[in-house]
């Protein structure tokens, strides 16, 4: 009888610690939520790797999965357009991180465009300041910059509300999740220091991206694109617009293009021939990293090598 006691005890323990369901839409969210939750439970995440979170359909057990989870925390309307339909009818708490108070928020086309979100008119005039030579929908001029989680300073504002949400929950690990949190700031606090004096070296060099995704990192650190080749995948340029693209590469000499795995846009290879110019990659979402507490600092980390490994050998 006894033994039973224990095993039903031990059996309840588990489930309690077991409960708290957190679901992130993206990894990167997910790679915050893990440092919180560290030594507690493992967050999952919606979206599947090489998915993007600008044209993502959701399937029927995904819709399953946002239903169920305890906590979920997504980017906003502005970045994972398919989930506010789904979330109409879910009951449990459920956090856009863009609208947490306290977050530095860019916009597109803005040349300063960082402000701190405490529930004032986003809806200002920007002046269009990036060399976008291609097309790109989702980044209109003016719109904002959902890329949010690349500045440390908006990962400790997320990993903030967590550990106070998931404390509400679990209670019994509240004192965890606040040291996971003091943790994971002063991690943080480090590596941006380390991150700093990496990158003092590469200001000014030229660089290229197929998709403005890294603004928060580079106006942390001091560093801007030289222009944006915002090609759509299923949409192949036509040869002025491509002539016009490589002449520009001509004009800036040796420089690198940045694209984003999974896939380089089958243009980069057209676009580069013959010039001094380097194809190398940067993972905004983190997509092989491993989902554990000091996941979120490595793709940080990936950031700064991938800039520098490349702009190094220029």
């Amino acid at each position: 009888m006894l033994r039973l006691f224990c095993l039903f005890t031990l059996f309840f323990v588990a489930s309690a610690q077991a409960e708290v369901r957190v679901l992130t839409s993206i990894k990167p969210l997910q790679l915050i939520a893990a440092a919180v939750q560290d030594g507690v439970g493992q967050p999952e995440v919606l979206l599947p790797p090489g998915a993007s979170p600008h044209h993502y359909a959701l399937r029927p057990s995904d819709v399953r999965r946002v239903r169920d989870a305890d906590l979920l925390y997504w980017i906003g309307p502005d970045m994972e357009a398919f989930l506010p339909r789904v979330l109409s009818s879910r009951d449990k708490p459920q956090v856009a991180v863009q609208d947490l108070p306290g977050m530095t928020l860019r916009h597109f086309g803005d040349s300063e465009h960082e402000h701190d979100n405490d529930h004032e008119n986003h809806d200002h005039a920007h002046e269009h300041a990036a060399d976008d030579l291609g097309h790109d929908h989702d980044h209109r001029p003016g719109s904002l910059d959902a890329h949010l989680w690349l500045a440390a300073a908006n990962a400790k504002v997320i990993a903030a509300r967590m550990a106070a949400d998931l404390s509400k929950l679990d209670a019994a690990n509240a004192e965890r999740y606040a040291a996971n949190l003091k943790a994971f700031d002063a991690r943080l606090d480090a590596l941006d220091g380390r991150i700093r004096a990496q990158l003092a070296a590469l200001q000014g060099k030229p660089y290229f991206v197929f998709h403005e995704a890294f603004d928060y990192f580079e106006a942390a650190y001091g560093l801007k694109h030289a222009g944006v080749f915002s090609v759509l995948t299923e949409v192949q340029p036509g040869a002025r617009h491509v002539a016009a693209m490589r002449e520009r590469l001509q004009q800036t000499g040796p420089s690198c293009v940045f694209s984003e795995p999974p896939l380089r846009p089958r243009l980069a290879e057209t676009l580069t021939a013959g010039l001094p110019v380097k194809l190398a990659e940067l993972d905004a979402l983190g997509g092989t990293l491993p989902v554990n507490a000091s996941g979120y600092e490595q793709l940080l980390e990936s950031l700064a090598g991938g800039l520098t490994e490349c702009l190094n050998s220029l």
